[in-house]
């Protein structure tokens, strides 16, 4: 196994992490309100998909070409493999690839002009022009999901512009994250349980269900993670939160590279931009009740 040293990039003078961390937590919303908009639906099916979980899977690992379950799996990380075979590879008998990112770019842009309503014009530019730029220093390498995206064209309308690049920047990291779960022993399971139980992210139920793993599953990925150590009836011991800091901070730490790009003054500006943006989202919205506590696993 690799050294925490060996993956992580030494930051540049005067770079602060947690202004990039509180940065990439700011437009996140902008990308995954997506995922329960019922643009999505109405897009993807108008394509050929079936509404539900297969638009899901065949939206997001479209870029990446006519991959099977297991590449999905591999690079989604936290969802039941089983849930994963049952919409791939048949979403793509259904409906090609390139047609499923292009009508995921046009429920994008359908949902956030619904969600952001009067949100001036020159906000959405100007932010997209800030993330745009940050996007040119990423690179693809270890990162599969951010390297699929990155092969899509650039729309050219403000609104799907802006989500591309919120994309992009989101995906690189969470590429990223994968590999901080990897360097500090945690399962896709594992990993999902751990982070629900700090309160953030899914709630354990939405969790079980969007995720596809059943309730005896998670009593064994528990168990096995009790068993380490890192929870016990109160849910994480102090060991597991250690682990769990450590995996965040390492996630940071890899996920520099755009804001160092945009340096600390226009790193704020994308914060200033975006936080109402995202506000806006959630005041209208964007998330269903009962299924978020907060934070992404």
């Amino acid at each position: 196994m690799v050294s925490v040293d060996q993956l992580t990039p030494a930051a540049p003078p005067g770079v602060d992490s947690r202004l990039a961390s509180r940065a990439h937590r700011t437009i996140e919303p902008l990308h995954s309100h997506t995922y329960f908009a019922p643009e999505l639906d109405e897009h993807l099916t108008a394509a050929g998909l079936r509404p539900g979980r297969m638009t899901y899977f065949a939206g997001r690992a479209a870029p990446m070409g006519a991959v099977g379950p297991g590449v999905v799996t591999a690079t989604f990380y936290n969802f039941h493999p089983g849930l994963v075979a049952r919409h791939v590879p048949r979403c793509w008998t259904l409906a090609t690839p390139a047609a499923v990112a292009a009508a995921r770019f046009d429920s994008a842009r359908a949902s956030l002009t619904r969600l952001l309503g009067d949100t001036a014009t020159d906000d959405v530019v100007e932010l997209g022009d800030l993330l745009a730029q940050a996007c040119t220093v990423l690179a693809p390498e270890a990162r599969p999901l951010y390297a699929g995206h990155a092969d899509l064209d650039w729309p050219d309308d403000p609104v799907t512009r802006l989500w591309h690049a919120v994309t992009l920047v989101r995906e690189h990291r969470g590429d990223g994250h994968l590999m901080a779960l990897q360097q500090h022993g945690l399962s896709g399971l594992e990993a999902l349980i751990t982070h629900t139980a700090t309160g953030r992210g899914f709630t354990v139920q939405a969790a079980q269900q969007t995720r596809g793993w059943s309730e005896q599953e998670w009593a064994e990925g528990w168990q096995r993670l009790a068993d380490r150590g890192l929870v016990d009836d109160a849910g994480l011991t102090d060991e597991g939160e250690a682990q769990r800091r450590a995996v965040e901070d390492l996630t940071d730490e890899l996920s520099l590279a755009p804001f160092t790009h945009l340096g600390t003054e226009r790193t704020e500006r994308v914060v200033e931009l975006a936080r109402p943006m995202a506000r806006t989202l959630v005041g209208n919205g964007a998330y269903p009740a009962g299924v978020l506590a907060g934070g992404r696993s």
